[in-house]
């Protein structure tokens, strides 16, 4: 027969005390949160308290004198045995069971779940007992698989981000750093991890960043900007130095205080602001110039023609009467002045803007371009321009001169036999594709000082809220489309 609780506690107390500490004790089990149950060496269940109840779902009646596999699911109880069976042998009184403290328990409805379980033996005059505590720890283990999967999670949204993301400690070692931190620094993660931050930056800039991150930290401001005009410098993997958009922020952890920088690569950015400035530069000192030979052009031909006419016309006043022949001859003389000064003025006029623009429109002005550029560099070119072709200004001499840019830069770096042009109207804007068959060039290579053909284009692009692309390499020719959407153009259904 089964023993009961009392009587368990019985075979255990001192004389003349049992009685009352067995009811004490059993009363202390039945109270307990977590599941205690006691077998004999034949793992029958002599004791099972009310929180095991709970937990297995097998009333107390239902389970005292059964065999404890009947707790265990099925794939698990040869290797229970075989752990019991070991324990006994040891000598050991308690220790923790299963692997990782986690072992696998079967309720009376069929289900399993984990349990963490301590088991402690005692030898007794009826023989050697065994007592397993056990807690349901399904809710923890749900929990911190819920934890594990949110960390995968946010490490997967860190790692897909296209900024550097970098958190550091207060000793400024990193403790976290993103892919895109690698794409950029060019250090893979293996060898920052538990380095110090000053690694990512120039020499020159490590005792000044460490003073504004010790400021920061005083502040109490969650978050900023870092670095004058939100730009600093990061050292690259291979010495590289670059500048970057920065933004800082903390947070006070359990751990301690977290920095964390998040980092943008702007070297295109200021490369780009850099070749505007210097285009900016250049293109005011073209535009003097330009004044300076127009003033010149104007004074060394109009203004001289105009003062030979005043002196002319003097003469001739004073003398045609007296000399009607020479007044005469005089007047011829001016006249080769004047043909001479109407042909100046239209040539000074036709460099400050195309006359053919106003005279006959877009599509004719861009092949006398054609035209020109073929009779003056010796290059063949095709033109795909619809005759009735009409912009309004500015689109119109926009155009006309992104096709004489582009011509050029066809003539001055090229070595082109073929340039093909074309100009349409589609989908709601102008489109204009310069194509040449010459040397073609690496389109990431860094443009050479004054080269300015190329900004003028995005110049002219950009002020109409237009886009520039260009294709080339090496030996492959090159290719510029001019995108620009044209206020009023309906795009095509």
């Amino acid at each position: 027969m089964p023993l009961s609780p009392i009587d368990i506690l019985e075979t255990v107390s001192p004389p003349g005390s049992a009685a009352d500490a067995a009811a004490l004790l059993a009363g202390v089990l039945d109270s307990a949160m977590d599941a205690i149950i006691t077998v004999d060496e034949q793992q029958l269940i002599l004791l099972y308290n009310v929180a095991a109840e709970k937990v297995f779902g097998w009333p107390r009646q239902q389970i005292l004198g059964q065999p404890l596999e009947r707790l265990i699911p099925q794939r698990f109880r040869a290797a229970h045995a075989q752990h019991v069976g070991r324990f006994g042998t040891t000598g050991v009184t308690s220790r923790r069971m299963g692997a990782r403290n986690v072992i696998y328990g079967l309720r009376a409805d069929g289900h399993e779940f984990p349990l963490d379980a301590s088991i402690s033996q005692l030898d007794t005059p009826g023989g050697k007992l065994c007592t397993v505590v056990l807690r349901d720890i399904g809710q923890r283990l749900e929990a911190e698989e819920q934890h594990a999967r949110l960390a995968a999670r946010l490490a997967a949204i860190l790692d897909s981000a296209m900024d550097a993301i970098i958190s550091v400690d207060e000793a400024q070692t990193i403790v976290m750093y993103n892919r895109a931190a690698e794409r950029i620094f060019g250090w893979p993660s293996d060898q920052v991890l538990g380095q110090p931050l000053a690694r990512l930056m120039p020499a020159r800039y490590r005792a000044g960043h460490g003073q504004h991150v010790a400021r920061f930290a005083l502040t109490g401001v969650t978050s900023r900007r870092m670095g004058d005009q939100t730009v600093i410098f990061g050292l690259r993997a291979n010495g590289e130095e670059f500048p970057m958009d920065t933004s800082i922020s903390q947070l006070v952890s359990a751990e301690g205080r977290l920095f964390t920088v998040i980092l943008r690569d702007v070297t295109e950015r200021v490369r780009s602001q850099q070749e505007r400035s210097a285009f900016a530069a250049a293109a005011h000192s073209i535009r003097e110039e330009e004044k300076s030979r127009v003033a010149r052009e104007l004074h060394d031909e109009l203004a001289q023609s105009l003062t030979a006419l005043k002196m002319d016309t003097n003469w001739v006043f004073d003398n045609v009467a007296v000399a009607p022949q020479q007044a005469q001859q005089k007047l011829a003389e001016m006249m080769v002045l004047i043909d001479g000064a109407v042909a100046s003025t239209r040539r000074i006029a036709s460099d400050l803007r195309p006359l053919l623009l106003d005279d006959l429109g877009l599509a004719p002005a861009i092949e006398w371009l054609a035209g020109n550029f073929t009779q003056r560099h010796g290059v063949a070119c095709k033109l795909s321009v619809a005759e009735d072709l009409e912009l309004q200004e500015p689109y119109a001499t926009a155009v006309f001169r992104m096709v004489q840019e582009s011509l050029g830069n066809v003539a001055k770096h090229a070595s082109a036999a073929q340039a093909d042009v074309r100009v349409e109207l589609r989908e709601g804007e102008i489109v204009l594709e310069v194509r040449d068959d010459g040397k073609g060039f690496d389109v990431a290579a860094p443009r050479r000082p004054g080269s300015l053909g190329l900004m003028g284009l995005h110049e002219r692009a950009e002020l109409l809220q237009g886009t520039v692309t260009l294709t080339s390499s090496p030996g492959a020719g090159t290719r510029v489309e001019i995108r620009m959407p044209l206020p009023g153009l309906k795009a095509a259904p």
